[in-house]
């Protein structure tokens, strides 16, 4: 049997044009082609539909050719001519009628059974989706599909090259400053005091101030700024001998002598010197016990006591309603989103160089980590059986629904455009077919009778 030229091809259904108005709230137009693509399967159809119909006028010629020849002329070989002419007719008219049949009543004759696309396009809209819920969107099938993708380990190849890590960076870029562009600030900022302010006015602070400084103490690591405050104080110290000496004199009784008040002040300035000196040098110094006694005792108390907790509450309230806190938290978001908009706009920023860096650094962890690699399968094939399983019927109503809401005569005109040239070839085959049937059957029957 002569097979069609491009039969291999698979119908395709065209997008529905955003400018052409539906034709009811029930049924729309289905989608056109692009007029150069129509226009050609339109004049292909055309074609082999004049080349299907030559077929018959030919099979018509050689049957009255052959019956001349037989009944006028008394030929017995144009018996022959004439079953072949007559078999050929008979089978390209019922490939006709078949072909014809499927996208519309032939002849526009009520005849049972014809016009079956558009009869019949909510049935075979349902049957569409049925097949493909069945044998495209099987949970073993789509697991099976994705294990042998290899999807991870490919990703990972792709990711890790320089070039393609820059565009996927670019990309999220550009998503990262559309979803940015298209929040509200107001929304944003009442998220974001939501989040912030509502949760932090919500928890008591103490507690878990009162742990953390508890851990620190525990750790030691409080004796570096210790260490800093004696420094600086000593070093205050050291450069305010005319204020000692300024404050000496101002409290000493008036009647002492001068040079009685500044041998004091230099006595007390040289205690509290030698003071602050030792606190400086001796780790183990009394005054540092107590700072240390103090911030433990402190630390338990904002952990433990009701009134300390309570302070810690006022205090934090006070920071949380002053002005100036009020202000950063107004101005946070505007000042996140310059920061994202700048970053997300150069190339160069520090933000899309790390995210292509760590991009291709995470390519390269998949290439080498087999295990990784398998995790992440293992994952995309949970997530999709797990989308297959719950959303299958959903996924395939879409088919269904958007069958049953096209134009029952446009639909029919698309699909005999996509389809039609193809089937044209079962009226040639018909009329080929039938007419070397035809002969086969005369000659058996001149054989046997």
């Amino acid at each position: 049997m002569p097979q069609a030229q491009g039969s291999a091809r698979r119908p395709q259904l065209p997008d529905v044009p955003s400018s052409r108005p539906a034709r009811s709230a029930a049924t729309i137009p289905l989608g056109s082609f692009s007029p150069l693509n129509e226009d050609i399967k339109r004049r292909d159809l055309r074609r082999m539909k004049m080349v299907a119909t030559g077929f018959l006028l030919g099979a018509t010629v050689v049957f009255l050719v052959g019956r001349y020849l037989e009944v006028k002329l008394a030929m017995t070989w144009a018996g022959y001519l004439r079953a072949a002419g007559e078999a050929g007719m008979v089978g390209a008219l019922a490939d006709w009628f078949a072909v014809t049949a499927l996208f519309r009543r032939p002849l526009s004759l009520p005849i049972p059974h014809t016009a079956i696309i558009p009869a019949k396009k909510d049935v075979i809209g349902n049957s569409l989706g049925d097949f493909v819920g069945e044998n495209f969107l099987s949970e073993a099938v789509v697991r099976d599909k994705l294990d042998r993708a290899r999807i991870a380990g490919r990703v990972g190849d792709w990711v890790a090259q320089r070039e393609n890590a820059e565009r996927v960076a670019a990309e999220i870029s550009t998503a990262a400053r559309g979803i940015v562009t298209v929040l509200r600030d107001e929304d944003v900022q009442a998220v974001l005091e939501q989040i912030l302010v509502r949760k932090l006015l919500e928890r008591p602070i103490g507690p878990p101030l009162g742990k953390v400084l508890e851990g620190v103490l525990l750790d030691g690591g409080h004796h570096r700024l210790v260490d800093l405050v004696c420094d600086r104080a000593y070093d205050w110290v050291a450069e305010n001998h005319e204020m000692v000496l300024r404050v000496v004199r101002e409290r000493a009784p008036t009647w002492t002598p001068r040079f009685v008040d500044e041998m004091v002040a230099d006595k007390v300035f040289m205690e509290v010197q030698n003071f602050a000196w030792a606190v400086k040098t001796d780790p183990e110094h009394p005054l540092r016990k107590a700072v240390d006694k103090f911030l433990i005792e402190f630390a338990n108390d904002l952990q433990r006591d009701p009134l300390t907790i309570e302070r810690a509450e006022q205090i934090k309230q006070q920071v949380v309603d002053h002005p100036d806190v009020q202000r950063f938290i107004g101005q946070a978001w505007g000042t996140i989103k310059r920061m994202i908009l700048d970053a997300a706009a150069d190339p160069s920023s520090e933000l899309r160089v790390r995210v292509g860096t760590g991009l291709m650094a995470f390519g390269r962890r998949l290439g080498d980590d087999p295990e990784l690699r398998e995790k992440i399968d293992g994952w995309l094939g949970d997530v999709a059986s797990y989308v297959v399983r719950h959303y299958r019927r959903e996924i395939t109503t879409l088919i269904t629904d958007t069958v049953g809401r096209w134009d029952a005569a446009e639909t029919s005109r698309k699909i005999e455009l996509q389809v039609g040239r193809d089937l044209q070839w079962i009226r040639i085959n018909g009329t080929v077919v039938g007419a070397l049937a035809g002969l086969v059957i005369y000659t058996v029957s001149e054989l046997l009778f």
